[in-house]
């Protein structure tokens, strides 16, 4: 076989090689999309109806405040930087370290390891690191949360943030930053987190809410706000995983789709120069032929 031949035929071996594993790479994001996917949007479900309790309590008890509400002056920052542990997500990855590098007087803690290395690479600074795995159940993310509770009562950091990738649908992912610490009342920090999640404002017009606390509105409100900052972590992550999974299906198909556009151009090419190669090949031994 001539040798471009082989190259050609090598080439047409790698590039099958190659789509066989971003195929299989496609099909176990594609599982695990469709999971995190309906976990984010049943956690969108919760925090629409935590947001009618707060509502609702709110308008019971009337003025309220809380030492998670009370706003001080900002000299640090404290961000929950949320990213993958891998890579192979599309420009996901790229686009939340980007908007973290813009962040200024900022300290960080971190789930997911991609976040933690590009920060460790800029000598930006790193509070903690907490691992969570794919489910991303609230057990796994409730001690970042907690940490962060500490660090904003004991006075650390006198905001708190997460900074995470929101997930409209298969195709669009948006890096946003949302203040979780402190916000002027519970019921703003319940309708921007609504409105960042592009969740409808409570459908309970308040003055039909018929709800019934107990104990009393006062008690519950009094737990609420620390409760409502665990559920927004939580359901920051999974907005996260669903980001991630969704961004790697998509990348992965696009890399398949390339490599079955490679591998035929390839095998177009390889036929050509075979043809060629056995046209040239008769051609010689017609001419042989004839001088004899």
């Amino acid at each position: 076989m001539p040798k471009g031949l082989r190259e050609i035929r090598n080439r047409i071996k790698s590039v099958k090689s190659t789509g066989q594993i971003t195929r299989a790479m496609q099909l176990v994001a594609s599982s695990k999309m469709k999971r995190a996917q309906d976990a984010a949007r049943a956690g969108r479900a919760y925090a629409e109806l935590l947001g009618e309790i707060l509502d609702t309590a709110q308008a019971k008890v009337g003025e309220f405040t809380h030492p998670l509400l009370t706003k001080r002056i900002v000299k640090v920052r404290g961000i929950l930087f949320v990213t993958p542990d891998k890579g192979m997500a599309g420009a996901l990855n790229g686009n939340l370290i980007r908007l973290a590098a813009e962040q200024q007087n900022a300290v960080f803690v971190c789930i997911g390891r991609k976040g933690a290395q590009a920060l460790a690479r800029s000598g930006r600074k790193v509070l903690a690191d907490f691992p969570v795995t794919d489910r991303a159940n609230f057990n796994e993310v409730r001690p970042a949360a907690e940490y962060l509770l500490k660090a904003f009562s004991e006075g650390t950091v006198d905001t708190v943030e997460v900074l995470f990738a929101h997930f409209k649908n298969t195709m669009v992912q948006t890096p946003r930053v949302l203040q979780l610490l402190p916000a002027d009342s519970l019921v703003n920090q319940a309708r921007e987190f609504r409105a960042k999640l592009g969740l409808p404002e409570p459908k309970i017009e308040a003055d039909e809410r018929d709800m019934l606390f107990e104990p009393s509105a006062a008690e519950i409100l009094n737990q609420l706000p620390a409760l409502f900052f665990k559920q927004a972590v939580h359901q920051a992550v999974l907005e996260s995983k669903a980001s991630e999974f969704s961004s790697r299906m998509v990348a992965m198909k696009a890399a398949t789709d390339n490599a079955k556009k490679i591998g035929a151009a390839l095998s177009l090419e390889y036929n050509k120069a075979r043809q060629a190669a056995i046209t040239q090949e008769i051609l010689e031994l017609t001419a042989g032929a004839a001088a004899q």
